[in-house]
């Protein structure tokens, strides 16, 4: 969603940061053209989720927004996401608007207090930062201000781009309810939330919370987990994060190889590796550690394919090098052109470092991207067995993203240019099963997918 996570005052951001930016009608009517044929130009097959037709009534209902004579980094945007949520697919996206959100931490803004889940359809509250502590862990949200929370949320959705509404959920969560909201219904200072607890309503008065206390306080309770994380648990199982799929590839090699010289040292018999609440990245991350538990070569897809566009091409050359196989595939080719590209096959680690032992892999909702590929991968090869809940992103998916700017507004735009096909070839808007299915709840403080395989293993 490309995935995709957010850092807390990004001093490369901050540096982009123009205060109080207004686009005239002209430029956003005129950005929103071209954003428009951009997408029909790059994207691997915007249609894919959507019928051209349903695209086309709302990208005209959206161009009849525009009446004012200016509008704000933070209109524009919010207008333009909605074009490109559209095409349900989360990789096609607008990023939120940052700039705008840290003109709202200068000036003193304000947060909606509750964290919340979505889960059996409903609005659990994950954490409570308001000063009202009768608001209990787990209790539901039925209303905000008077609306519905329903409406409240069909509201988010127009601005989450995503497959489905699971998909959706998960990245409401992740990434964060208050932001969400700030995002689509300003800055309050007063909420009155209806709240149903054991069967029981009632209505609570709360303030919102500093939109600065607010970022610092929940860093420790972000959603994504992008540290990494080694430790051998009781009854000799080896448990092992690996963090994100990006960053220092060498870094990253030289911890995964740390780890598995103590995995195999002490010749854990069960090895868990998590990769929950994991944000995505690069593939070669996700090929290093297959292939520790891999017994034959492998592939990350059975199937990847390119379009080539004009656009991109003028993105390769500036960004890529372009004497690489990869990147000549995509200058060679006519623009608009579809064509496979075909990987070689990543080599398993040699006999005596490779693990021998059971590998579980961790999965849920928020798997994201590469992730889930990963998991996939394992699962179609028979690398190992995955545990937990479906993830909410697809192992088949349009992929390989890349950004461009808008002419006038200079807003990004991440579009696919890919489509990767999993190892097994089933291809279908699924998620990625698991082999065991554990259900965890969100909006509680328990971790009942690492507990119920720990139990499952210790008890064997």
């Amino acid at each position: 969603m490309n995935i995709k996570s957010f850092i807390y005052l990004s001093t490369l951001l901050l540096s982009f940061q123009i205060q109080g930016q207004q686009f005239s009608k002209v430029d956003v009517l005129s950005d929103l053209k071209y954003l428009k044929s951009s997408l029909e130009e790059t994207h691997f097959n915007l249609y894919g989720h959507i019928s051209k037709t349903e695209f086309d009534e709302n990208y005209l209902a959206i161009q009849k927004e525009i009446l004012k004579d200016s509008l704000s980094h933070l209109e524009t945007t919010n207008l333009f996401q909605k074009v490109v949520a559209k095409a349900n697919n989360a990789h096609t996206t607008i990023n939120f608007p940052v700039q705008a959100y840290f003109d709202h931490i200068d000036s003193g803004g304000m947060n909606f207090p509750l964290e919340i889940v979505i889960e059996n359809g409903k609005a659990l509250v994950r954490k409570n930062w308001s000063t009202v502590t009768e608001i209990q862990i787990g209790s539901e949200i039925k209303s905000i201000n008077g609306k519905p929370i329903e409406e409240v949320l069909r509201k988010i959705y127009l601005q989450i781009s995503a497959e489905r509404l699971y998909f959706k959920n998960a990245q409401l969560e992740s990434f964060s309810f208050p932001r969400f909201y700030w995002q689509v219904f300003g800055d309050e200072e007063l909420y009155e939330v209806e709240i149903e607890e054991k069967g029981v309503l009632s209505k609570h008065k709360i303030t919102a919370i500093k939109t600065e206390d607010y970022e610092t306080i929940r860093r420790d309770s972000d959603v994504i987990k992008l540290d990494w994380k080694f430790e051998v648990l009781p009854k000799s199982i080896g448990y092992l994060r690996p963090g994100k799929f990006s960053g220092d590839l060498n870094l990253y090699k030289k911890f995964i190889d740390s780890a598995f010289t103590i995995i195999n040292k002490k010749k854990l018999p069960n090895l868990i590796i998590d990769l929950r609440n994991h944000p995505g990245g690069d593939d070669p991350f996700g090929d290093y550690l297959v292939s520790y538990i891999a017994d034959k070569p492998f592939k990350w897809s059975s199937k990847f394919q390119l379009k080539t566009s004009k656009i991109l091409k003028a993105y390769t050359r500036k960004n890529s090098d372009t004497t690489q196989a990869y990147s000549k595939s995509i200058l060679d080719h006519k623009d608009g052109q579809i064509f496979e590209y075909k990987w070689d096959k990543y080599q398993p680690k040699p006999l005596e470092k490779r693990y021998k032992g059971k590998t579980y892999i961790l999965v849920n909702r928020h798997s994201y991207s590469q992730s889930t590929v990963t998991a996939s991968q394992i699962q179609d090869y028979g690398f190992g067995t995955i545990v937990g809940e479906e993830t909410a992103e697809s192992p088949n998916l349009y992929a390989s993203i890349f950004e461009y700017r808008l002419p006038k507004t200079s807003i990004m735009v991440k579009v696919p240019k890919g489509k990767i096909q999993r190892v097994s070839g089933i291809d279908n808007d699924e998620g990625l099963n698991p082999d065991i299915t554990f259900f965890d709840s969100s909006a509680n403080e328990k971790d009942e997918i690492l507990e119920g395989i720990l139990i499952q293993l210790q008890n064997n």
